[in-house]
């Protein structure tokens, strides 16, 4: 959960030198374009299994995390379109709303709290004439800049729940390897190093471990990713709509 996707020039959060910055709101959503999937916590997998596939990735499954699939295509999200919007009533993962701040681990012996408030000071809604302050006159946080630090702070907290349950599917060996590959127009595209769960190895869990995951809420999760598996023929269906498009653009 660690990849920090978006941020051109991620600096520490400063009362000092951002003491005058302010957060105009941005319509659209167009860092996100390039990004084919982005890490998912284990709270927004029923929501998210409506919409996209969730799929665990990595370069083994000691490394796997949880991760929303947006495109078929390396650099390309299929949810954004042209405008810049994401697309209308599809979910958007907390890793993308929670932008442009994020936390970040201060490194070992360094004094105050784990982490740390870093913000993109790219991000074109940051100026210091428009917008809300971040900071009120009196150098104390501002509304805008208090929400999203508690945005922050739930999300981290979230992760943290997403590690745990991802340490219980590799004590019991429940994921297993997964390549995708779609056919289009006689080439194949392979999506690799991808994880699911095993069904069947879901099912032979014994009864202390299944109530666990139970009252943990992390069999829900289960079942959400499970389900959001038929989530891969609808993100064929938008690329196969995106390069109709694209050759009616060429042609024209």
């Amino acid at each position: 959960m660690a990849e920090v996707l978006f941020y051109e020039r991620p600096v520490p959060l400063n009362r000092t030198a951002h003491r005058d910055l302010r957060l105009k709101a941005v319509n659209n959503i167009r860092f996100a374009a390039a990004a084919h999937s982005v890490p998912l916590t284990g709270v927004e997998f029923a929501p998210a299994a409506r919409d996209f596939p969730i799929l665990f990735a990595g370069n083994s499954i000691e490394e796997a995390g949880p991760m929303a699939l947006l495109g078929l295509r390396q650099g390309e999200n299929l949810l954004v379109g042209d405008n810049g919007f994401w697309e209308q009533g599809i979910y958007i993962p907390a890793f993308v709303r929670r932008y442009p701040f994020v936390l970040a681990e201060k490194p070992a012996g360094t004094e105050g709290d784990d982490f740390t408030v870093f913000l993109d000071e790219a991000y074109e809604g940051f100026n210091n004439e428009e917008g809300e302050r971040l900071f009120n006159e009196d150098g104390t946080d501002a509304p805008a800049l208090t929400n999203a630090v508690n945005f922050l702070g739930e999300f981290q907290d979230h992760v943290a729940r997403t590690q745990w349950f991802m340490g219980k599917l590799r004590e019991h060996d429940l994921l297993e390897p997964r390549t995708i590959t779609l056919q289009k127009e006689g080439k194949g595209i392979n999506l690799n190093g991808l994880f699911v769960i095993n069904e069947e190895k879901l099912r032979a869990l014994d009864e202390k471990t299944a109530q666990e995951l139970l009252r943990e809420g992390a069999l829900g999760w289960i079942y959400a990713h499970l389900v959001s598996l038929a989530n891969i023929d609808r993100m064929a269906a938008r690329l196969d709509a995106r390069e109709q498009q694209e050759a009616a653009t060429a042609k024209s």
